[in-house]
């Protein structure tokens, strides 16, 4: 009987994680599969299957002792494809990645409307998940129902989209089901057609939580948020009803879902977003020296950020340069939209300091320039015949030879979080007057903990369309005047089986070593905002760090559209 299975599965679960009891927040206490006072009886269980069919079962916990098992830990296709993993294995003190007790494996939005029906009816703790790659844990929860939309991937591409009810100008555009991952919207868009979509850099990022998180890309400079690019959403609310907002209808929840934070304000089944033409090249510059005395790392920062402000604060570059305690700077920038001579002489300042004073560096990775058709950036057979160190390719029986991820995102698959920091630092702090006090707070932060500034994530120097667009959502607007979003933070090995008490301590040294270096940037920027996608479990002025000035306008469409609280997440609006 499936509430046998779901009882049994349900006792079996060793802990029940922070995100699964937030649900009290609005709505009260919550049954769940280890709470069975209101749990649903066997015949609520029948009357979802004779709706949903199949697509209702058991969530079954793997066993990690299963050499099979813990060799596709690191594949984060396999991941993918289990109901009871998601990509992050948990948070220190926050939350720890768990079964939950049942899935609905939708394929359709009326799947959907049954599913929210049957968790409203029966208070039951309900969680979304599409590509699972929430750092804060929304898209997991012990003793939980869990909305799956893994198959709900059609892609539809438009000539001409013009939004339903509106009188707007036809637009290129795609239509992405909420279970897609950005490598195969990308295959659709880019590699075939020869557009390009803004999405993330991960290729098994899930497109609805990327936009309705804000969602930065590679090219963000050019293009702006994945938020700015939404035209419409097919979503399902709290009342199981399914809506076609946009512009003109249901506007106010169109407006949330551009930033607000996913799993907030109901379920999206379908995004259509702006396609943009495709600039003639895309390209990677990688590059890492280290610094052989503190003195010297302090004189190669101040370098690069005069390299910053005069070449590289446009809208062609984007991506990160890593800062560490052992004087290392690691470089790895993408560029769109230049040449490899005029990308390679936005770098000769730099060169010919490191060249000119080559007693005081180590030469670890020789600078490199990589300049290629952008139609080819996401075309996997091109990666394989042209550079194949730079993907990993999902080798299980089966699998589509169009599936793999970039190899240095492999770390990232089931990371457990110590820590994790972002802060928009402000363009002024490029200014000539500012520049030697902000390579002073970067280079005193790094004693404690690496810190990266990932240039795509902070609008200014970016395009006019794309400070435009952006402006249009619902971020913190600190993003529109930030030359890059600054992210400390440090990880550990997976930790789906729970964590030892070394392996704590390690974890919450590092947690405060964290948070040392921010507090040591944060003296230069000291009410930036933060990225609700990428930011601290911890954080305790979220609604303002996350949102700014539009968290009470979001705070008035989650009453409005979820009165009741059905969809909680850690950090979402009204929880």
């Amino acid at each position: 009987m499936l509430r046998r299975t779901l009882l049994k599965i349900g006792a079996a679960l060793p802990f029940r994680g922070t995100t699964a009891t937030e649900s009290a927040a609005r709505a009260g206490t919550r049954p769940d599969s280890q709470n069975l006072n209101g749990w649903p009886d066997e015949a609520a269980w029948k009357s979802l299957r004779a709706e949903v069919g199949d697509r209702l079962s058991a969530v079954v916990a793997l066993d990690f002792t299963d050499p099979h098992v813990a060799k596709q830990l690191s594949s984060p296709f396999f991941i993918r494809d289990q109901a009871a993993l998601t990509q992050s294995s948990g948070w220190i003190d926050g939350w720890q990645s768990t079964p939950g007790a049942c899935a609905v494996r939708a394929r359709s939005a009326s799947d959907v409307a049954a599913t929210i029906r049957f968790a409203s009816q029966h208070n039951v703790r309900l969680v979304i998940k599409g590509g699972g790659h929430s750092y804060l844990g929304g898209s997991n929860a012990a003793g939980s129902l869990l909305l799956w939309t893994r198959d709900m991937n059609d892609i539809v591409l438009h000539d001409r989209f013009i939004p339903a009810g509106t009188h707007a100008a036809p637009v290129p555009a795609v239509s992405l089901g909420s279970g897609c991952i950005w490598l195969d919207a990308y295959n659709a868009v880019t590699t075939g057609a020869g557009r390009y979509v803004q999405g993330g850099g991960c290729t098994t990022v899930g497109v609805a939580g990327f936009v309705q998180g804000g969602g930065f890309g590679s090219f963000s400079k050019q293009y702006g948020t994945g938020a700015g690019s939404l035209l419409e959403a097919e979503i399902v609310t709290a009342d199981s009803r399914i809506r076609t907002v946009n512009a003109a209808q249901d506007s106010d929840l169109f407006q949330a879902l551009k930033g607000g934070g996913g799993g907030t304000f109901g379920v999206v089944t379908r995004l259509t977003l702006q396609t943009h033409d495709l600039p003639a090249t895309f390209g990677l510059v990688h590059w890492q020296i280290r610094a052989r005395s503190d003195q010297s790392f302090h004189r190669l920062l101040t370098a690069f950020v005069d390299v910053c402000a005069g070449h590289l604060f446009s809208r062609h570059w984007g991506e990160q340069a890593r800062a560490g305690s052992d004087n290392r700077l690691e470089i790895f920038m993408t560029l769109q939209g230049l040449d490899t001579q005029t990308a390679r002489s936005c770098w000769h300042d730099l060169e010919n300091f490191v060249s000119g004073n080559m007693q005081d560096y180590e030469i670890e990775a020789p600078f490199a320039l990589t300049v290629l058709p952008a139609r080819r950036l996401w075309d996997g057979n091109w990666l394989r015949r042209h550079n194949p160190s730079l993907i990993m390719t999902d080798t299980r029986p089966g699998s589509s030879p169009d599936h793999w991820w970039w190899a240095g995102n492999t770390e990232e698959a089931g990371t457990f979080w110590h820590g994790y920091q972002s802060m928009w630092l402000p363009a002024s702090l490029l200014d000539r007057q500012q520049r030697a006090a902000f390579t002073e707070a970067w280079f005193a932060s790094t004693r404690h903990w690496p810190v990266s500034l990932h240039f795509n994530k902070g609008l200014a120097g970016g395009s006019d369309d794309a400070i435009l667009r952006s402006r249009d959502t619902v971020m913190n607007p600190d993003a529109l005047g930030a030359f890059a979003l600054a992210i400390i933070a440090g990880e550990g090995k997976p930790a789906y089986t729970g964590l030892s008490e070394k392996d704590l301590i390690k974890a919450r040294s590092v947690q405060e070593k964290i948070q040392q270096a921010s507090a040591r940037l944060r003296q230069i920027a000291p009410v930036a905002g933060s990225y609700i996608s990428e930011s601290d479990y911890h954080l305790t002025d979220w609604q303002q760090a996350c949102w700014g000035t539009h968290y009470e306008q979001l705070l008035q469409v989650k009453h409005r559209y979820d009165p009741k609280g059905l969809f909680t997440v850690h950090h979402g609006v009204g929880t």
